[in-house]
């Protein structure tokens, strides 16, 4: 383990009335333990795991690659500043790792095409071709082959966006690797009922007032995918009155 602790911090919060800190679950004081390899964070759209995801990642010095910054109908100053409001734990010392989120990866596979007119080399590192000419599914995997290769500490926003359920089991294999041959950590945000079945993963779901550790079983994504299996034909039927 490398990171072994997330801690949310209301007290310090500037501004009650905007996003995020108008998000009833970051109002209670909370201490997140990471204690397994992988940390899954759980949850509807708009629960908050993504926003407490990518404050994890700046908190940590992690780089994400972003675009130019565009105009957007009022955006909340605090909202790329709610790292300086959690706290975070390390077992020893800080390691490098990366951040991955579908929209910062566009954005990055464009650069390393821009670094790869002075250097072709670099794509070596990625299986030898640009990842903006393989399918948005390809060059994820080729970028996660590679990438987890290395140790560090690895922060993922739902990776399964363009991942086939055969794609996503692959997924589940190079992050079991990873973890027993490269000394990693993985936290991912995802609605992946396949990836929250990595095994002995810690999760927690984001659906209630507070962020708890709940069991793989007692996620709502399991729930619907079981429901939905056990009787597709009431689903489709509902659907078609």
């Amino acid at each position: 383990m490398h990171l072994t602790e997330i801690s949310i911090h209301p007290d310090k919060f500037p501004n009650r009335e905007v996003y995020p800190f108008n998000l009833e679950i970051f109002r209670h004081p909370k201490t997140i333990s990471l204690n397994s390899g992988v940390t899954l964070f759980a949850g509807e759209n708009g629960t908050g795991k993504s926003t407490l995801l990518e404050a994890v990642t700046r908190l940590c010095n992690i780089h994400i690659w972003q675009d130019s910054e565009r105009a957007r109908y009022k955006r909340s100053p605090y909202e790329r500043k709610f790292y300086r409001y959690i706290s975070v734990k390390w077992a020893d010392e800080p390691v490098a790792g990366s951040f991955f989120g579908s929209s910062v990866f566009q954005n990055f596979t464009r650069i390393l095409d821009e670094w790869a007119t002075l250097d072709p080399d670099q794509l070596n590192y990625y299986g030898g071709k640009s990842l903006m000419t393989q399918s948005h599914g390809q060059s994820l995997m080729s970028f996660f082959r590679s990438r987890y290769t290395i140790k560090g500490l690895y922060l993922l926003d739902e990776p399964e966006t363009a991942l086939s359920p055969r794609t996503q089991l692959e997924l589940l294999d190079i992050i079991m690797k990873s973890i027993r041959n490269t000394d990693a950590q993985f936290i991912i945000a995802t609605h992946s009922p396949i990836l929250l079945a990595f095994p002995d993963a810690d999760i927690f779901s984001f659906d209630d007032k507070a962020i708890k550790k709940i069991k793989y079983e007692d996620t709502s994504h399991y729930k619907i995918f079981r429901d939905f299996m056990a009787d597709t034909d009431k689903y489709i039927s509902d659907l078609k009155k």
